[in-house]
């Protein structure tokens, strides 16, 4: 919604590329610190002309609104926003970052003046949803045309559970269902006699498990160890009948596009029964040491049609190395916290910022901060990737979080619906689907 009512200097098509938005085009620096925009010819919503101080105060704006969160760890790479002339503003980095286009082109930097953005469409509020129409070419900065109108339509969103869109989806309801989860997947037919299909993104992100106990056996870095050599991963989702889906044992993807690292997962060299042995060795070592008849943690997970399946798989897991795991009670924090969320950016310093220890999310590591805060200021690129891998390496040995593997999205798209593509980001822009097939 925010992507489709404010834009920011630049966004995303639906393949997930980098576009102009409120930026009609850009440079970069040699060196990569410096991004120069030009803005388009265009006004705010309220009339008022769009120039450089305005918008270097609007994002100032959102960046201030975004600390404390892990992408205003993201923006911390920025050292300083500059308006020059007129309409050309520069944003300074405190060192090269080659996906920095793909970090601003985020929803959340959509830019509003008095509340309100540019566009490309305009959202009214309908009946419990919204509905959102296409804004007229010189409202987004385009040459004016006769019957420009009769290229669009209005595209409708309403937010529901999982069961209930894809009910509707099956009833003809609804043309698209968006942001299906692992979680959600047994709700999508997938059957011959389906009206639709499902189209899963090839993301890259964290699925996993967060560690936020840090007492009992969790205290001991070589037990939480111990659990995540213990999880099957192999086999971990296969009720879910998944194809293609790749388990993974670190936290940044061994294959995310233009990784210079060459990390390979973890325990190559050990056979899984063999690792379970071991993790078990553990387990059984600790209770005899604290003389506690069992092991037991809790584990929160969101409430969806799939949450049972993935438990009892988890659950299964952890009873061969001798551990009870729970589910914990609906709101409350379990010893462990099922994580499921996108990267924005192919970088490793987005999968290590979502652990910074100032989000106090969990378990942390200060120490793997320290090395990722001296990779933003680091210009070398040789040397900030070591630092980067140094982090990594540091979160892994600390056994803050358990990875299991990628995260899983999903739509449901009806036939003949244009404007939707599957993208590494599982963002999908609402513009291109208001668009009328020719």
């Amino acid at each position: 919604m925010r992507a489709a009512t404010a834009e920011g200097l630049v966004g995303l098509n639906q393949v997930g590329e980098v576009v102009p938005a409120l930026a009609e085009r850009w440079i970069v620096t040699d060196d990569g610190m410096s991004y120069i925009f030009r803005l388009r010819n265009s006004d705010w919503s309220d009339g008022t002309a769009l120039t450089s101080e305005n918008v270097k105060s609007a994002l100032e704006r959102n960046i201030e609104q975004l600390r404390g969160t892990s992408l205003g760890v993201d923006l911390s790479i920025i050292s300083e926003i500059r308006a020059m002339t007129g309409r050309v503003i520069e944003i300074r980095l405190k060192s090269p970052m080659p996906q920095f286009l793909q970090l601003f082109a985020q929803p959340e930097l959509g830019l509003r003046r008095n509340g309100a953005g540019t566009g490309p469409m305009l959202a009214t509020a309908s009946d419990g949803a919204m509905m959102l129409s296409a804004a007229s070419p010189e409202q987004r900065g385009m040459p004016m045309r006769e019957d420009w109108e009769q290229s669009f339509r209005q595209v409708r969103i309403e937010s529901m559970p999982a069961e209930q869109a894809a009910d509707r989806f099956e009833a003809g309801e609804a043309d698209a269902v968006f942001n299906g989860r692992l979680l959600s997947l047994p709700v999508a037919d997938t059957g011959p006699l389906s009206r639709g299909t499902v189209r899963l993104d090839p993301v890259f992100g964290l699925f996993g498990l967060q560690i936020n106990n840090s007492n009992g056996p969790l205290a001991e870095r070589s037990l939480r160890e111990a659990i995540a050599m213990g999880i099957d991963r192999d086999t971990l989702l296969q009720r879910f009948s998944l194809g293609g889906w790749v388990p993974s044992t670190r936290i940044v993807p061994t294959d995310l596009p233009g990784r210079a690292s060459t990390a390979s997962e973890r325990w190559l060299d050990q056979p899984f029964d063999a690792r379970r042995a071991e993790a078990k060795r553990r387990i059984i070592g600790w209770r005899a040491s604290n003389l506690s008849a069992t092991v037991r943690l809790s584990i929160a997970m969101p409430d969806s049609p799939g949450t049972d399946m993935l438990f009892a798989e988890l659950q299964s897991d952890f009873e061969e190395i001798g551990v009870t795991l729970e589910m914990a009670p609906p709101g409350a924090r379990g010893d462990l916290e099922l994580v499921d969320r996108l990267a924005r950016y192919a970088d490793d310093r987005w999968f290590l910022n979502q652990f910074n220890c100032s989000l106090k999310r969990g378990m942390c590591s200060p120490e793997a901060d320290v090395l990722a805060r001296s990779a933003i200021s680091e210009t070398d690129p040789q040397i900030r990737t070591e630092l980067l891998a140094q982090a990594e390496q540091q979160m892994l040995e600390s056994q803050i979080y358990i990875p299991i593997g990628a995260p899983i999205r999903w739509s449901l798209i009806r036939g003949g619906i244009d404007g939707f593509t599957e993208n590494n980001w599982g963002l999908h822009p609402l513009f291109p689907l208001a668009s009328r097939p020719i």
